[in-house]
């Protein structure tokens, strides 16, 4: 039987996904997501293993950000923090925007992850959540969706690079996983992906992640067009917005944990 791997230090890098976007706000004013979640697990098994001892944690993530500012902006920092687990996650911003590059992003996305794996004892990524079944406008970015996903797979060949399949994971399709702008998780989205991650780190498991939510009742019709037009009101005019005057919702954000310090504090 392999042995559950401890770890002391983990840093996390990537865009909104990473920095946890949610409907689950911790008391710091910051959303708490995926990474925070695994952190806590990882903080609780260190503590189990090693009593007394300090589990460090930094996530460098920022909304909005392309794989080409996660690169320059949190790449040197990452590696200058040589956390024993990193994460890394982007690209798809890339990928939603038209006219990408992909050639670009592969090379940009593999030599970031080839200077992470050089340094940490483990490296995990991300195969992105299938948008066939749950966005309209799939149709344009599943060519490149697939083909990022075909990279990162021979990324995830390399012996210390871990990938964690969200692709194949139709309970996401569930709009109860997404957060009201219906971009970004919702906090069971979150928990999911955690789940999702420790399970692929060899964790013993805490509940099945890939098992659907109980069906949602019905909901009315009049109530679901307030929330079609809220949402086109306060995520997608503002959106469309950032896109034709060249901005971004990262703009002037910085990360929440910039550096490896205590977690929990």
């Amino acid at each position: 039987m392999s042995q559950t791997p401890v770890f002391r230090s983990m840093v996390a890098l990537g865009d909104s996904f990473t920095e946890g976007m949610c409907d689950s706000v911790l008391p710091n004013g910051h959303y708490r997501g995926w990474a925070d979640r695994v952190a806590e697990r990882l903080a609780a098994e260190l503590a189990a293993t090693e009593p007394g001892a300090e589990f460090r944690y930094a996530n460098l993530a920022v909304r909005g950000k392309l794989i080409g500012q996660i690169a320059a902006e949190q790449g040197d920092a990452a590696v200058a923090l040589d956390g024993e687990l990193v994460t890394l996650a982007g690209g798809l911003n890339d990928v939603m925007r038209p006219g990408c590059d992909l050639d670009h992003v592969e090379r940009t996305l593999g030599g970031l992850a080839e200077r992470l794996a050089a340094d940490a004892d483990r490296l995990v990524m991300f195969y992105s959540v299938d948008p066939s079944r749950r966005m309209r406008s799939s149709a344009r970015i599943m060519p490149q969706t697939l083909r990022l996903k075909r990279f990162v797979g021979e990324l995830g060949k390399r012996e210390n690079i871990t990938v964690v399949d969200l692709f194949h994971v139709p309970a996401f399709d569930d709009a109860r996983m997404w957060a009201e702008d219906r971009l970004h998780f919702s906090a069971e989205g979150h928990r999911r992906v955690a789940e999702g991650v420790l399970q692929a780190l060899g964790y013993p498991p805490a509940f099945d992640w890939r098992e659907p939510l109980p069906p949602a009742p019905p909901i009315p019709w009049a109530v679901k067009l307030r929330a079609d037009l809220r949402w086109l009101r306060v995520h997608v005019l503002p959106w469309i917005g950032r896109r034709l005057t060249g901005k971004s919702s990262g703009d002037g954000r910085l990360a929440k944990r910039p550096t490896l310090e205590r977690y929990p504090a």
